[in-house]
């Protein structure tokens, strides 16, 4: 049999302050296509299928299309909650759907829940986890979650307690989860908009915790990849949403499982609608090559601009070229949010100041020089006229 895994779809997900629903769609049409093309019996969803809890209706009303686009096709649709999603919300109709082949697994159980489709050569038994908080579990660490949970899952299969004596049953296993994953302490590649708060290790499951199933569909992180030499594999998100993505190829992933377990896993490239690229050079160059190039001004764009000095609305500027102008950075560390500006702001406000020491000091963290006797004489006269 085969299925499409994909995972982190953040439905609804607003990335510096632009709207992602029309890039959604139009990747979600194209995992349709994907899932119909290659005669998928299924689609995995492994988590955060909307971009928080409560997701805008318009995201609820295009992941709704997209169910029941998969459900009049005949492609069975697979989903858990991750982390982003209310669990309550996302299991919405559970019972009613998985009549119609949807079947969703949101809230924790005290088993987890198994789904089994039968292929040409084999079946299949696909067993949801849902993304649960340690406490919930009653216990310290994910780890320990994930073994309770799991453990009620192999007890319930009357199998032997080491995982390399666990017996097939003629069917392949599937576990779809959404937890950080490591490998022996080797963490999976993240990018730089993800960030990490593992204080202690105390959200990281070992790959060894899922030994037994023929494959393991991950969601949670961002860049899909392999865990290991393990056939547990993240999905990755089917569209880029943070400038520390750029260089990724999103991908949706064909697994395809015969008598023997896990045959093969091929990553499908996504082509979104949108690029989100970063571009160099001064704000004059980079308006002469948006104007030269052509088609790509409707990419997501980050500009790192090298002028020295201040500029004038730099990022209305660019959106003359560049619409979708995302972000500005200064390659100059003292005009540049993190580096010296900010520093020397907090200087300022340290000090207590007249209202000309203080603006000398501003002069002097942007221009990185000193004011003249010339200007000094006007700002002089500026401040005696403000303060009447």
């Amino acid at each position: 049999m085969k299925f499409l895994h994909i995972a982190d779809l953040h439905i609804g997900k607003i990335v510096n302050g632009f709207s992602m629903v029309e890039d959604q769609r139009f990747i979600l049409e194209q995992l349709l296509g994907m899932a119909k093309a290659n005669q998928a019996d299924a689609v995995v969803i492994a988590g955060d299928i909307y971009d928080r809890a409560i997701p805008p209706g318009e995201a609820v009303v295009l992941f709704d299309g997209f169910l029941t686009e998969l459900s009049g096709a005949g492609i069975q649709v697979i989903m858990i909650s991750g982390n982003h999603d209310s669990p309550e919300r996302i299991s919405f109709g559970e019972s009613l759907l998985c009549k119609q082949g949807v079947y969703i697994a949101g809230t924790l159980k005290e088993k987890p829940s198994r789904v089994s489709i039968k292929g040409k050569d084999c079946e299949t038994e696909f067993v949801l986890l849902p993304f649960v908080k340690p406490a919930q579990v009653g216990v310290r660490t994910s780890q320990e979650a994930a073994e309770r949970l799991l453990a009620r899952y192999w007890q319930e299969e009357n199998t032997d307690t080491e995982p390399e004596s666990r017996q097939k049953k003629n069917r392949n296993r599937v576990l779809v989860t959404h937890f950080f994953v490591t490998d022996a302490g080797r963490e999976p590649e993240l990018s730089d908009g993800e960030s990490t708060i593992h204080v202690g290790g105390l959200d990281n499951v070992d790959a060894s915790v899922f030994q037994g199933f023929d494959y393991v569909a991950l969601g949670h992180i961002h860049k899909p990849q392999q865990i290991g030499d393990h056939p547990i594999w993240y999905a990755g998100s089917p569209l880029k949403y943070s400038f520390g993505e750029c260089n990724q190829v999103k991908s949706a992933l064909l697994v395809t499982l015969n008598a023997q377990g896990q045959k093969e896993v091929k990553q499908l490239p996504l082509r979104p609608i949108r690029e989100m690229r970063k571009i160099k050079g001064s704000l004059k160059e980079l308006l002469e090559e948006g104007a030269s190039k052509g088609g790509r001004q409707q990419d997501y764009i980050q500009a790192v601009l090298t002028d020295k000095g201040e500029l004038i609305d730099p990022i209305g500027t660019l959106r003359s070229v560049y619409p979708n102008v995302m972000q500005i950075v200064r390659e100059d560390s003292n005009l540049s949010g993190k580096g010296a500006q900010g520093s020397g702001q907090n200087r300022m406000l340290a000090e207590k100041k007249d209202a000309l020491a203080l603006f000398e000091a501003f002069y002097e963290t942007v221009r990185e020089d000193t004011l003249s006797e010339d200007l000094r004489e006007v700002i002089v006269g500026v401040i005696k006229e403000l303060e009447g």
